[in-house]
């Protein structure tokens, strides 16, 4: 198989289709052909796990390791405290230290999951920009880092132009963020031999700061790399369910909710998914993602162990696929009542009452603030929530542990 790329790094990276944007593709693959580079992607630290829209830069990091390459994991236990304002419509409350170690501590869990960490040249390290820019004063900072950005391209970039556009109100603190990302890059060339940074595709104004600002400083080639913009096969944003978001620890989500998820993703998802959250052979990926009609299933419950096995760890796997064998072998030899659902779908309260399982809106409302609704396994808080099978598909529906029933389209 003939590739156009000569590192391994960019070719493992292109076939599994992480790659959106590069800086300087032919001067990056040159570099990682000859040599380790060290990268790194950035994550905020605003809650005690990350979810699933997160896990394909986790992933970047285990190729960049995978092919050689050393993984820096940097922490935004300094930038949090601002706030990215990429992609938001307010300010973000402000959190505190002791809130912002403790997130640092539960997201760590994932990563030593996913990464090797160690003193290793290839070994992955995690870092906090706390360290350095809570030690930077504000004169030198404007010395050394404020003369290479300028107000009027600063401005041009979304995460600024869309909020002043909307006429939304952004903090001075919050404008900064973009120049304390551009010198995290810099502070870990200089300190850590950082080359490379990753992030998503909402990144790349960030990502290009980075660098232009250690090319600026001191001549530093740098590069950047960014994922495609991640959504579904019906174009919604990855990582929400009826009950909330997919988060990747365990405390935050139980691991049969985690498993259900990836089991029942979109057909058209399934190959992609398993390119960019497993690490199964592209071959193999290739004669999962042919199969048709039922047949796909058996390709849905693979992803669904391997990423659970990646993230949670394989008893958990285990686990959770015992439980939903146990869940929908329960019932499977009954009549159970079938409801068609119409191409515009149908909102989980009128379902459980179309169907028969309650006996009124209200009743159903009760039902679901009780917990005890749940579609494929997965519980449903939402009454608003739409229930909209895919053509030719069935979902479960669940009202306890005694009626379940068939939402058909």
């Amino acid at each position: 198989m003939t590739t156009k790329y000569e590192s391994d790094l960019l070719r493992v990276l292109d076939e599994r289709g992480y790659v959106h944007q590069t800086t300087d593709a032919t001067g990056l693959d040159a570099l990682a052909a000859r040599q380790i580079v060290p990268g790194y992607i950035g994550f905020d630290a605003t809650a005690p796990s990350l979810h699933i829209g997160s896990l394909v830069q986790i992933m970047m990091l285990r190729r960049l390791q995978q092919t050689g390459h050393k993984p820096i994991v940097l922490m935004g236990g300094g930038t949090t405290r601002i706030g990215d304002p990429t992609g938001r419509d307010e300010s973000r409350r402000m959190l505190t230290d002791e809130t912002i170690a403790a997130n640092i501590a539960g997201i760590r869990t994932v990563f030593e999951r996913l990464l090797v960490f160690g003193d290793g040249p290839t070994d992955a390290v995690m870092v906090d920009n706390q360290d350095w820019l809570g030690e930077i004063g504000y004169i030198e900072m404007l010395q050394k880092v404020g003369t290479h950005f300028t107000v009027n391209r600063m401005l041009t970039f979304d995460s600024v132009r869309l909020r002043l556009d909307r006429e939304q109100p952004m903090t001075f603190l919050e404008f900064n963020y973009m120049i304390l990302q551009g010198y995290d890059f810099r502070h870990l060339a200089q300190d850590m031999g950082a080359r490379l940074q990753m992030g998503g595709s909402d990144q790349w104004g960030n990502i290009v700061n980075g660098v232009e600002l250690g090319r600026r400083m001191d001549g530093t080639e740098l590069f950047g790399l960014t994922t495609p913009l991640l959504t579904t096969a019906d174009g919604a944003k990855m990582g929400k369910t009826a009950s909330g978001a997919v988060w990747l620890n365990e405390a935050q989500l139980p691991s049969y909710d985690f498993w259900q998820y990836w089991r029942n993703v979109d057909d058209r998802d399934v190959g992609r998914f398993l390119r960019l959250f497993t690490d199964l052979p592209l071959d193999e990926i290739a004669r999962l993602e042919a199969l048709e009609g039922s047949e796909i299933n058996a390709a849905k419950t693979v992803l669904a162990n391997a990423v659970t096995t990646l993230v949670r760890g394989e008893e958990a796997a285990q686990a959770a696929e015992a439980t939903a064998a146990e869940t929908f072998a329960g019932g499977a030899g009954e009549d159970l009542p079938t409801l068609a659902v119409g191409a515009e779908g149908l909102r989980i309260v009128a379902a459980l009452t179309e169907i028969g399982f309650t006996a009124s809106n209200g009743e159903a409302k009760r039902k679901i603030a009780e917990g005890a609704v749940k579609i494929d396994g997965q519980l449903v808080s939402d009454p608003g929530y739409l229930v909209l099978p895919a053509a030719g598909d069935e979902l479960r529906l669940s009202l306890g542990k005694k009626k379940h029933g068939i939402l058909t389209r």
